[in-house]
């Protein structure tokens, strides 16, 4: 990377900074998780990358943040029933998804919006408990604007050798406080 590209990105940084500083003062309480997982009801993380992009003119480099989202009820339900129909069994099959393991990004560059969570198992449904012991464990989910969630199973990824179905933008894991490479928190 150029000198030229890092003096974007800093500033690109730098204004986001400054515009996450000078919010309104409302009295919705932020915090943010040491894994980047939004608790609060405004928190908004961001991580600049540089996408270059080529025209008539040349080769220029621009940068894009992706959003750490916040995790709302809404959410929640949307990911609880996209979660359980990868499953083939109904939302209520669930009690919800897993506290602390619920990550939402929105990805410019890819124009995703990305997830990750756990779903909870009913004590009463013995499919619902099986369906969420190895690969289905963990699932990432992604949608495009106006879309709808495609889910995949992740939950084995952490085994040696074991292969993601699914790249998670590298932004997007590091906005997530997740290690790079991985498709998935840490157990």
């Amino acid at each position: 990377m150029n000198a030229r590209t890092w003096v974007g990105v800093v500033v690109a940084v730098g204004a986001v900074a400054v515009l996450v500083g000078c919010g309104s003062s409302s009295n919705a309480s932020t915090a943010t998780t040491a894994a980047g997982q939004a608790t609060g009801s405004a928190t908004m993380q961001t991580v600049t990358q540089p996408v270059t992009t080529s025209g008539s003119t040349g080769t220029s480099t621009a940068a894009t943040a992706v959003q750490n989202l916040q995790v709302t009820q809404a959410l929640r339900a949307e990911l609880l029933q996209a979660g359980a129909a990868s499953h083939n069994l109904p939302a209520s099959d669930y009690t919800g998804l897993a506290p602390g393991r619920t990550y939402y990004a929105y990805d410019p560059a890819t124009s995703m919006y990305w997830a990750g969570a756990a779903l909870v198992p009913s004590t009463s449904s013995t499919p619902a408990q099986v369906s969420v012991q190895d690969d289905g464990a963990y699932l990432v989910f992604t949608r495009p604007p106006g879309g709808s969630w495609t889910v995949y199973s992740v939950g084995m990824t952490l085994i040696p050798g074991a292969k993601c179905p699914v790249t998670v933008p590298p932004a997007v894991v590091s906005v997530w406080g997740w290690a790079p490479g991985t498709c998935r928190p840490a157990a």
